[in-house]
């Protein structure tokens, strides 16, 4: 410890550094520790200076770490997660309640989370859940929250994973706008009155309804939100793509069905992570196996009820991630 008193400016800077390296920017730090990014960029810069080497490679838009910088982030989470998860474990122990952070998509949390509430509550009476919500692409760290839903490749050296299930799209609708605008053979034809459409989504699914010759026109809503795309379908505003592990539930349900049997497979994969440097606590896992029990489920009965959609059968192991 007096290595590290000597060899840091103020813990101050460790905090300020650890927001810019997370966030890739001294802007979302300065807004985040609720500075000015001058001061952000003026402290990084003395902490640079008696480090004496460079920490960010500045950019017109935004920051990213040299690799010694990387190194002392890499470090600093390890050290955070760790002090994080003993203040939580002393809350809870004063509160008699265990707290599970998930890192997951607004559409996911909105669509599938929230309808399964009730069950959640049922099965763990002890555990709050607290959500850091991701409103576009699934990216980002895992620093900060007990499980993260990624679509990575599988475990690797910082992360544990478990499999949830493949990437699968498919055109949804209400039922009611499908009986309305339903062809005679079934199913809505090519190209909708009017699709409901996510900015920047990636894959880009635009050509599912489009013609090869581009003759017909649609109508279109464009959100950049997905939670909003699927409650726009829920109300029948039009046909969406359907992330399979977002409307399962509605699905199953028959609150939304598939507009055509028509599936996008992509070869990404769909995963829990966690870093492995964490530690671990049984009600994590409990949470995550839960969580993909009930998604498993939920894609059985969507299987039961359109056999002709051919959707992946999914099948688990409950262990977490396993060597790289």
């Amino acid at each position: 410890m007096t290595f590290l008193r000597r060899s840091l400016p103020s813990m101050n800077g460790l905090f300020t550094f650890e927001a810019a390296a997370r966030w890739g920017s001294f802007s979302r730090a300065a807004d985040e520790l609720n500075v000015t990014p001058a001061a952000v960029s003026r402290m990084m810069s003395r902490l640079e200076q008696h480090l004496d080497t460079a920490l960010f490679l500045r950019q017109p838009v935004g920051v990213t770490l040299t690799e010694s910088g990387q190194l002392l982030f890499d470090a600093i989470a390890r050290g955070f997660g760790g002090i994080e998860s003993a203040l939580r474990e002393i809350e809870d122990r004063k509160t008699g309640m265990d707290t599970v952070s998930l890192s997951v998509s607004t559409g996911f949390t909105t669509h599938w989370m929230m309808p399964k509430m009730a069950e959640f509550k049922r099965q763990f009476p002890a555990v709050d859940l607290r959500f850091q919500l991701v409103m576009g692409a699934l990216s980002g760290p895992v620093n900060d929250v007990d499980l993260g839903m990624r679509f990575v490749e599988g475990p690797d050296e910082r992360h544990e994973a478990a499999f949830v299930m493949p990437e699968v799209l498919l055109p949804i609708c209400s039922p009611d706008y499908l009986e309305s605008h339903a062809m005679s053979g079934g199913g809505i034809g090519r190209v909708p009155d009017t699709t409901i459409n996510l900015s920047d989504a990636q894959p880009n699914w635009s050509k599912l309804f489009t013609p090869a010759n581009g003759s017909d026109t649609q109508n279109s809503m464009i959100f950049s939100d997905y939670a909003i795309v699927v409650q726009a379908a829920l109300l029948g505003q039009g046909v969406a793509l359907g992330w399979l592990n977002v409307v399962a539930h509605w699905l199953r349900t028959r609150a939304l069905v598939p507009a055509r049997d028509h599936l996008m497979v992509t070869g990404r994969r769909c995963h829990l992570v966690r870093l492995r440097d964490k530690p671990v606590r049984l009600i994590v896992g409990k949470v995550r196996d839960w969580m993909i029990a009930e998604l498993t489920a939920d894609v059985d009965a969507v299987n039961s009820l359109y056999p002709s959609l051919k959707l992946p059968v999914l099948g688990h192991s409950p262990i977490l991630g396993g060597g790289k």
